[in-house]
């Protein structure tokens, strides 16, 4: 396969990653970790970057993508936390996120902040028409995205970052009191709400089939390609967020914001005046245009492979027509309603596929997987259900003696636990059934 070839495929995958919630945390995190930011955006960059690049890589290793994955546990599960996944980075929340953030940003700014639900839906409508359009035939994803739409995006990010990097000299700011003592946790889980690390679990299928388009048929040459285009999407994905994070943080002074959107259009106003609603306006529709096309192609791809009868085409009508409802709901209440469910799944698809990696060392066990699931999901339930406001308290006693609890990651050591208890239960099984 020729390296042009990789690198746009690179560019591709860079692109649909760069969506939404990519464009507007890093630039609040910044603001608010002040001078703790390197620690913060490095926490940030490990979710946002090295474990979705790890999830597409364990992607092109599986057989069936994410249900090949899911099948380690059992085929029940696999199913289950596969619709899942699709539907919370799909048309419930990553796709309609990604059309909100266009109109808030890209749009509403030119309406001096009043436009309205009428048009928001006018919006939405041509939004959709568009990604219905380009998501028909998924095969030209590479050509579209990659050569075309990723170039004019890094190149408006670049401007934009790179002024204000150089042009602001504020100090900054004491770290807000979330960053003050713990700020690489915090990044790490604020990573969470891109959605990258299970939209990975999605994205790597359309960068397997982008990649079979061009003739790589081969497994270890079709591992090779998509760890490479994944490092290329990687490498873009850091620089973004190192920048914009800076950026961020140099803009405190300027502040409150109300969210990273807000920040970013006061940043381009400062910075290029009533051009930079244009620049910013750009940056926006294309990071969440390029996004929701992949999205919306992913999630056409699976469910047409798990019911035939339905076509392709008839599953992007779908999903456009769903997303355009529900990104009607405004950005504030799609947000509200992610993060739970984000909490509840991320920690899931975290320990899946950091598993799989190490599939042969415990020879596919299905007890170790089980067991290590089934203690992340007691404290990624319990997290989430914090999140939704579900009164928890009284289980605190029981589950506050996990490392990191207080962070938010108290399952990575329980995760552990149960990997290693159903490692030994399947091993004293396979002994007794031998003697038997």
């Amino acid at each position: 396969m020729k390296r042009k070839d990789v690198f746009f495929t690179g560019l591709m995958l860079f692109a649909l990653f760069f969506g939404a919630g990519n464009l507007i945390f890093p630039p609040y995190l910044g603001m608010e970790a002040g001078k703790a930011v390197w620690p913060a955006i490095f926490g940030f960059v490990v979710t946002g970057v090295s474990l979705p690049i790890l999830s597409v890589a364990a992607i092109a290793l599986a057989k069936d993508g994410v249900q090949s994955i899911g099948n380690y546990v059992h085929p029940l599960f696999s199913l289950c936390f596969s619709i899942t996944v699709y539907l919370a980075i799909g048309p419930f929340f990553g796709i309609p996120r990604g059309a909100s953030v266009t109109y808030e940003m890209g749009i509403k700014p030119f309406f001096n902040g009043n436009g309205g639900a009428l048009s928001l839906l006018l919006f939405t409508i041509i939004f959709f028409a568009i990604v219905y359009w380009l998501s028909l035939n998924p095969s030209k994803l590479v050509d579209r995205i990659g050569e075309i739409l990723t170039p004019i995006l890094l190149l408006s990010i670049a401007v934009l970052c790179v002024a204000g990097i150089i042009r602001l000299q504020n100090p900054l700011q004491t770290p807000a009191e979330k960053y003050a003592s713990a700020p690489f946790f915090k990044g790490f889980m604020e990573g969470y709400l891109t959605m990258d690390t299970i939209a990975a679990l999605a994205f790597g299928i359309v960068v397997v089939n982008a990649l079979k388009d061009r003739g790589v048929h081969q497994q270890s040459a079709m591992v090779k390609a998509t760890i490479q285009a994944g490092l290329i999407a990687g490498t873009g994905l850091a620089l973004v967020y190192i920048a914009t994070a800076l950026l961020g943080a140099k803009m405190s002074i300027n502040g409150p914001f109300a969210n990273g959107g807000d920040l970013l259009s006061n940043a381009a106003a400062l910075l290029f005046g009533s051009g930079g609603k244009l620049l910013l306006g750009v940056i926006v529709a294309l990071a969440c245009l390029t996004t929701c096309i992949g999205l919306t192609a992913a999630c056409a791809q699976y469910f047409h492979e798990i019911t035939p009868n339905i076509s392709y085409k008839a599953y992007v009508t779908i999903i456009t027509i769903f997303s355009l409802v529900v990104s009607n709901l405004g950005l504030n209440q799609l947000i509200s309603l992610s993060v739970p469910v984000l909490t509840m799944i991320y920690p899931l698809a975290i320990v899946l596929v950091v598993m799989s990696f190490f599939h042969r060392f415990y020879k596919g066990s299905a007890k170790t997987y089980g067991m290590a699931l089934l203690f992340t999901a007691v404290f990624s339930v319990y997290d989430g259900l914090n999140a939704f406001g579900v009164e928890t308290k009284w289980l605190e006693p029981l589950l506050s003696w996990a490392p990191f609890f207080s962070v938010g990651l108290g399952w990575v050591v329980p995760a552990i636990i149960g990997a290693i208890i159903g490692f030994v239960l399947d091993n004293i099984a396979l002994k007794q059934h031998k003697t038997a």
